[in-house]
């Protein structure tokens, strides 16, 4: 079965898609994450309940609007593709193998782009869970949770470096850059508030 889904996804090309679904979804997670979890540092007074709430609900809001939105997108673009396919062969195509990866590539692309923000929020989360369980003593949870951000930011440009044949490096520290970038703009604002 592994197999034969390997040879749709080959087929249809499915892995180019879910490839850039995977990164620019999964760096709105990480960068929704480092988002709120800037803000709950920068005001210091939420607790950990509540700080693992807002970011479990983003997290899952994030999953939800992935599976949905791509799934939607997806098998109509698959469904406009077929029905293109089956003008220039003069010929219906409604058992082939074109037709079946048709069908299923819109859900396997729908659950890399839902499942690749809530993965990587639960990873950045990690030392907040941690710290709720009493597992984490010594290291304060929300500069943990804030590290981890970073570097998923920096590993998923390497991630899109190593794919688009530039130097993982540069493409690595860019997504970084955006990511430092969006915690300054965070704490600028805090401190042109006032708070």
């Amino acid at each position: 079965m592994f197999a034969r889904l390997q040879y749709l996804v080959e087929l249809s090309h499915a892995h180019r898609i879910a490839r850039r679904y995977f990164v620019t979804n999964g760096f709105d997670g990480v960068l929704t994450m480092l988002g709120l979890l800037m803000g709950f540092r920068l005001s210091g007074s939420a607790t950990l309940e509540v700080m693992i709430g807002a970011c479990l609900g983003a997290a899952i809001a994030l999953c939800m609007s992935g599976l949905t939105s791509a799934y939607i997108s997806e098998a109509a673009e698959k469904e406009y593709e077929l029905r293109e396919l089956e003008k220039s062969m003069v010929t219906t195509l409604g058992d082939s193998e074109h037709a079946e990866a048709a069908r299923l590539m819109p859900w396997l692309i729908a659950l890399v782009n839902g499942l690749s923000p809530l993965i990587l929020s639960l990873i950045i989360l990690l030392p907040l869970f941690l710290a709720d369980q009493q597992l984490l003593p010594e290291i304060p949870p929300i500069d943990a949770s804030l590290s981890i951000a970073l570097v998923l930011s920096f590993l998923l440009g390497v991630f899109l470096g190593r794919f688009s044949g530039r130097f993982w490096l540069w493409t690595g520290i860019r997504a970084l850059m955006i990511a430092l970038v969006t915690s300054l703009i965070i704490l600028l604002l805090h401190q042109f508030m006032g708070r």
